[in-house]
């Protein structure tokens, strides 16, 4: 006569290649996540959406610059409206004139 076997109640799989405690894990992970985040900003730099084709003025270039530079020093890739005044003050840009409407 066969003797049936309950089965598990409980079901542990470990689908880690690299355990998590061994440091040499540790920094190869470290090394590899270093790679791909170097990867990602040489690609972020060749692509760039806001540039369409068409001829940019020194003052949209510098604009640009300024507003890349800025998201790069705080590490957030969508600055608020406050944040995007900020860096027209620190250009140096005021207001001076009258508001005119924009022609589109």
């Amino acid at each position: 006569m066969v003797k049936q076997l309950d089965p598990p109640t409980e079901l542990v799989v470990d689908r880690r290649r690299i355990s998590r405690r061994d440091t040499s894990s540790k920094e190869a992970i470290q090394v590899k996540h270093k790679v791909v985040d170097e990867r990602k900003i040489e690609r972020r730099r060749q692509i760039d959406p806001t540039t369409c084709e068409r001829d940019y003025s020194d003052q949209e270039i510098d604009f640009m610059k300024a507003m890349d530079d800025y998201k790069r020093r705080s590490g957030r890739q969508f600055p608020t409206w406050s944040e995007v005044l900020e860096v027209l003050h620190s250009m140096g840009y005021r207001k001076v004139a009258e508001p005119t409407d924009i022609s589109l």
